[in-house]
């Protein structure tokens, strides 16, 4: 009887159903506090129309609906072991498939490829506007997808590529989006040499006071590692954000700034308003999103990049091959911090006022599942990550099912989040090395049996 139970074919009957009991609890009805239970109860109890068929009870239509996944999962996993069977044995159509897949990676190893590609997924971002025309939806792109995903990739360079968890990433957005108003003059405080600056000036202020607090947190504290890290860079969130809610002399307080200039350029003959519509918000935003992926995937094939590389993996081996390590990481804390104090421009400039609970801890918390999600170290994997969250929460704003209540939405992204890291723990869409690690680890494949050999160019790699 036990080893029934012990098959994996029943345990993957027995997840799927425990999944979609979860589900059925997290989309069932709200309780209340007469009847605290009545929300677990009438997710089993209350009926539900089977695509229209018959109406069962809940329960009946998502065992059904977790049995039919279940056994699409197992046909999938057999079909591929079958395909692998006859890929071994020769089978021609199993030769072309792999033959097929031989030449898109030979595509993408060579530059030209990578470049096509990119150049294609970029005129996609310049059409979208054209494809979705509803304003709403525009602007919540702009705010809930661009701008979020300019925070990743920034985050990612201090996370991903350098190893250094900060939990306080929105404080740097908050330094962006309060420069903003500060170089435009809508704090109480006066503008910087008394002078009111046009709001498309505000970037470079913006991204450079940004990048400056990243030096002035990272000097004093990166000394510190892991645990203590994360302490302290979540105390600089909190502190940020407590200067912003309780200065009304400087910033406000609660209340906010007073309104902030439409983005305007006037450079002799150009001249250009953004106004209220959120089309050149999004251009804007997703020039710079180009610009900053280009910066730091560059950033990511050099010594730099390398340096950080080696001090996520072993910082004292790093340091002692010659890398100081905190020069590094007050880089990794600044560069990252750039496109944060840019996202802050777009948020400040396109709502015309800011306000401290926009710049809260569970939004620092937001970006690092970004980040883990898309895959750690992963640039496309990071933008990738945000266009999947963040455009499921764009369409779950604008287009709600009848079943959902917006004050879940954050237990649904973090059920999410659990199967990812369960069926995929280095991302959507890893980096080599990083996928390179994770399969090594649960191949049971010691650190330090992980040999080296020398590559082109006398470099040493990690074997494949």
């Amino acid at each position: 009887m036990l080893r029934v139970f012990q098959h994996h074919m029943v345990k993957r009957v027995a997840g799927a159903i425990l999944i979609g009991l979860l589900v059925l609890v997290m989309t069932g009805p709200q309780g209340n506090g007469s009847e605290p239970t009545s929300g677990f109860t009438g997710s089993f109890s209350e009926h539900m129309s089977f695509f229209g068929f018959f109406t069962p009870p809940r329960w009946i239509t998502f065992a059904l609906l977790a049995l039919v996944l279940s056994l699409l999962v197992m046909f999938a996993k057999y079909s591929h072991r079958a395909w692998r069977r006859a890929q071994e044995s020769g089978a021609a159509a199993a030769r072309a498939v792999a033959s097929a897949a031989a030449r898109v990676k030979y595509v993408r190893s060579r530059r030209s490829g990578r470049y096509s590609g990119y150049a294609l997924l970029v005129l996609l971002g310049i059409f979208l506007p054209r494809i979705i025309t509803s304003q709403s939806w525009q602007t919540n792109i702009v705010q809930l997808v661009a701008v979020y995903i300019l925070l990743a990739i920034g985050l990612n360079v201090v996370t991903g590529f350098a190893g250094l968890l900060d939990l306080g990433f929105v404080a740097f957005y908050a330094i962006g989006a309060y420069t903003t108003a500060w170089v435009t003059g809508a704090l109480p405080t006066s503008p910087p040499f008394g002078i009111h600056f046009n709001t498309f000036f505000a970037i470079p202020f913006a991204i450079i006071l940004a990048m400056a607090f990243g030096v002035v947190l990272g000097i004093p504290t990166l000394r510190l590692r892991g645990d203590y890290l994360a302490i302290v860079t979540l105390g600089f969130g909190e502190i940020i954000f407590i200067f912003a809610n309780n200065l009304y002399g400087i910033t406000g307080g609660s209340t906010g700034t007073n309104q902030i200039p439409y983005l305007s350029v006037h450079l002799g003959p150009l001249k250009y308003l953004w106004g209220l519509t959120p089309q050149p918000y999004y251009y804007l935003t997703l020039a710079f999103i180009v610009l900053f992926l280009m910066i730091f995937s560059s950033l990511e094939h050099s010594r730099v990049g390398r340096a950080w590389v080696a001090i996520r993996e072993d910082e004292v081996a790093a340091e002692s091959l010659g890398i100081y390590p905190l020069k590094y990481k007050v880089m990794a804390f600044a560069i990252g911090a750039a496109s944060a104090g840019f996202a802050g421009v777009i948020t400040a400039s396109q709502t015309l006022f800011v306000t401290p609970p926009t710049f809260s801890l569970s939004f620092s918390i937001n970006i690092l599942v970004l980040v883990i999600f898309g895959g750690m170290g992963s640039i496309a994997g990071v933008v990738v990550g945000g266009l999947v969250i963040q455009g499921f929460v764009v369409y779950m704003i604008q287009s709600p099912p009848a079943w959902y209540n917006p004050a879940d939405l954050y237990m649904y992204l973090g059920a999410l989040l659990i199967v990812m890291m369960i069926f995929r723990p280095a991302g959507l869409l890893p980096s080599r090395r990083r996928l390179r690690e994770v399969t090594q680890v649960e191949s049971g494949v010691a650190r330090d049996q992980m040999l080296t050999h020398i590559g082109p160019h006398n470099r040493v790699e990690e074997e494949l």
